[in-house]
Order: C-alpha cells, then sequence, then structure tokens
C-alpha cells in the first residue's frame, strides 16, 4: 500500500450504508468480481462500469453505516478504488476496510467528481485543487495492518517473524 495516493475522486453524500455500497442480493457469493461489477449500485448503477483501478471514493458524514457486511469494503477494493475518504465512517465499515487492505481516511474534503486528489495517510492530509485539508491521521500500527495488505496478512507477517523466538537453542 502507498501511503502517497493520487486518484480521481467519485464523490457520495452523507449516511452511504453498506447496502448502497453492496446490495444485499449480491452477499450469497465469494466472488471478487461479482462485488466489484455491483460496487455502488444502490446510488451510482453505472459505477462499477466507470470507476478505473486508483480512484478515490469521497464521502460525507457516516459513510459505510448500516450492516457489519465485510463484502461493503470488498466490493470497492475489488472495483479499484484505492482510497476512500469521508468526513466520518460507520464504526464497522471503518474497520472492515483496514482488515481488508482498503485505505481509508476520515477528513472534510470539499472537491467534485473527477477532481485529482492526493492523499497522504501517514500525515493525515489530502490535497485537492491546490487546497490541502488535514484530516485524522490513522495510528501507526493500522498503517502497519494496511502496508500489509490487511489483517490476514498483517497476522500471517507477524506469525512468520515470531516463528523462530520460541526455539530454544
Amino acid at each position: 500500500m502507498e501511503k502517497m495516493i493520487k486518484g480521481r475522486t467519485w464523490v457520495f453524500g452523507d449516511d452511504i450504508d453498506t447496502d448502497v455500497i453492496i446490495p444485499g442480493k449480491y452477499l450469497r457469493t465469494t466472488d471478487m468480481q461479482v462485488f466489484a461489477n455491483h460496487a455502488m449500485e444502490g446510488v451510482d448503477p453505472d459505477f462499477s462500469k466507470k470507476v478505473k483501478p486508483g480512484d478515490i471514493v469521497v464521502g460525507g458524514n457516516n459513510f459505510g453505516c448500516g450492516s457489519s457486511r465485510e463484502q461493503a469494503a470488498l466490493a470497492l477494493k475489488y472495483a479499484g478504488v484505492a482510497c476512500v475518504v469521508a468526513r466520518s465512517f460507520g464504526r464497522i465499515f471503518f474497520r472492515n476496510a483496514i482488515n481488508v487492505g482498503l485505505p481509508l481516511m476520515e477528513a472534510d474534503v470539499q472537491c467534485h467528481e473527477g477532481d485529482e486528489i492526493e492523499v497522504d495517510l501517514e500525515n493525515g492530509k489530502a490535497t485537492v485543487n491546490g487546497k490541502q485539508y488535514t484530516g485524522n491521521k490513522l495510528p501507526d500500527f493500522l498503517l502497519e495492518i494496511l502496508s500489509e495488505g490487511g489483517l490476514v496478512p498483517h497476522r500471517k507477517a507477524m506469525q512468520e517473524k515470531n516463528r523462530g523466538c520460541n526455539d530454544i537453542s
């Protein structure tokens, strides 16, 4: 995961819930392409056809509220979204995004759809049209989880690292 992420914006408002991010009728699969093909379908039926790898979703308050479905974060990640920036996140969505390796940052960014945005995860800053916005910097341990691709790869890396620590010679 890059700590500086640059991309084109997709702007959504307040209270974008997980049912809008990935409608419930698609939850019975484990096929990530199905999630990607239906990402944001509840608010923009053509989003998955228009989004490009590296694009960034910018939301308002309470992005990802609603049910605890991990598939919402997975849908955005596999649709090619590089990062989500929002004024605030639903608590469970925030943690699910970290767990699946989808970078995010809380910041009150003002922009229009299609604007270029640069997100500095390490310092909690976003820049759009020459204006810098200060957001919440993620703690180092969350940045580490993201840099390793999510919680499962992070735990595997930790187990590998600690594998030889208990050997008695």
